[in-house]
């Protein structure tokens, strides 16, 4: 049933604390995911498989090996029968050692950066021959993004790789051979491989979100009039964990576009204000104005909340009350765009999608989509108002993972620690702010569906008023 009405009270959001136990994938993991690809591309009728990877287009390799590029680009080729090979680069020589990955590692010097040495290295044909590779194979190319009808006549056989990739692996496979785009068998949204995650991955995940979402938490409890950008995000503590995206803090007029990076611009009392922070598994963001009462707003969206908070939070809410596994995509769109789908809102993006260790990975969300969400997804929810008027927006991004009863079981029984923020964060949405989750949805957020329109007001939320 959706939700009655919703209000701005006083909240009083707990401390969920941080994690001390680091989940890590282990090595038998990625052994077991080279083996479904190969069980899933021999039905595909494919013979091997060339999976890229850069720094910022790690997530399938990652997956795969363990092995995420720092620097340079990599190759992981994968040919039934023998010990994956992964081409690296001079500065990923020594790193492909330490992730320890299933693989052996070729050196092939043309993915290191321009002037380094190019002394040791084959031709990249016969490198690739020399791992398997040869003619008459079907070989399945993965990069980072499978393309489908809408994409202007791009298919399986577009290739979204680099060129001197892309070229040559024609060569080797020849007339009586093919090379096609294979990342849906990672990345589809009902059936790839990536769509489901074991519990040590959705761990990793929470242990991912927890830091993001409570660096995200700390400028909310802290950020002041005054403030340099940069100062206001120092406020985030980034760690060093591995990001999936810049981090986001703009104010006044670069607020509105979201994406921007800080800068020394300082913040004034009444700014609207956007931040957005993900690491590798998670992102979150929040947006707002520098105030702590409509009072404080201009004149003519002094009804803020009423246009705009209120409904998208009640959307926020059908959402999280939506979720759940069977559901369809298409519930979830619809739930949002029942609340929210004026032109006013400018809610033009899924919302919701599947989350990683790329932020997006893809998504089963949208008009119509038929596609039901499953045990092991990991997704976020991602409702972007673009008013394009004074009004700004209002944002909740928030990462969560649906798992059944064994899932739950085996989470809870391996990572305690996690699992206690879960069930706390879980009290919080139902007892304090409202929100009734399905007994599969897990919250990995530290701010978890906390809206606080005005930032000044530290403890000032959204909530569910039920009639």
């Amino acid at each position: 049933m959706p939700v009655s009405a919703v209000a701005l009270k006083t909240v009083d959001l707990p401390e969920f604390g941080e994690p001390t136990v680091m989940p890590l994938v282990q090595r038998r993991t990625y052994e077991a995911r080279i083996e479904a690809l190969l069980a899933r591309g021999a039905e595909a009728g494919l013979d091997a498989f060339a999976v890229y990877g850069d720094r910022e287009h790690a997530a399938n390799v990652a997956y795969l090996s363990g092995y995420d590029p720092r620097f340079e680009e990599t190759l992981l080729v994968i040919v039934p029968g023998s010990q994956p090979k992964l081409l690296v680069g001079n500065e990923g020589w020594g790193y492909a050692e330490i992730c320890d990955g299933p693989y052996e590692r070729v050196l092939y010097q043309t993915f290191s950066l321009p002037a380094q040495p190019r002394d040791r290295s084959a031709s990249l044909a016969d490198t690739l021959a020399a791992c398997g590779l040869k003619a008459g194979q079907q070989i399945g190319a993965i990069g980072w993004k499978p393309f489908g009808p809408a994409d202007g006549g791009f298919g399986e056989t577009t290739l979204d790789l680099p060129s001197f990739i892309a070229d040559t692996l024609p060569t080797l496979a020849g007339d009586r051979g093919a090379v096609v785009n294979a990342a849906n068998l990672l990345m589809n949204p009902s059936d790839g491989l990536r769509a489901i995650n074991e519990a040590d991955q959705l761990a990793s995940f929470e242990f991912a979100a927890t830091f993001s979402s409570q660096g995200l938490r700390n400028v909310l409890g802290n950020i002041e009039p005054g403030m340099s950008e940069l100062q206001a995000a120092r406020l985030m503590g980034i760690n060093g964990l591995p990001l999936c995206c810049h981090p986001m803090l703009s104010a006044g007029r670069r607020a509105p576009y979201g994406l921007p990076s800080p800068r020394l611009d300082i913040i004034k009392r009444g700014d609207p204000v956007t931040m957005a922070y993900g690491i590798q598994g998670s992102l979150n963001a929040r947006a707002g104005f520098l105030v702590e009462s409509a009072a404080e707003l201009p004149r003519e969206i002094d009804d803020y909340i009423d246009k705009l908070v209120a409904p998208y939070f009640a959307a926020v809410v059908d959402w999280y009350e939506t979720i759940g596994i069977g559901v369809a995509g298409g519930a979830l769109w619809k739930a949002v765009h029942d609340r929210i789908g004026d032109p006013f809102f400018g809610v033009s993006l899924n919302p919701g999608h599947l989350v990683h260790i790329d932020e997006w990975m893809h998504s089963p969300v949208f008009s119509g989509s038929d596609i039901k969400l499953g045990s092991g997804m990991a997704l976020q929810v991602d409702i972007i108002p673009a008013t394009g008027t004074s009004y700004f927006t209002t944002n909740i991004e928030d990462g969560i993972a649906l798992a059944d009863e064994a899932l739950r079981e085996e989470i809870a029984a391996r990572y305690p620690e996690a699992w206690r923020r879960i069930e706390a964060r879980r009290a919080f949405m139902g007892d304090v702010l409202g929100i009734r989750l399905k007994p599969e949805v897990l919250p990995f957020s530290n701010i978890p569906a906390f809206l606080p329109p005005f930032w000044l007001s530290r403890n000032s939320a959204m909530t569910v008023a039920r009639r």
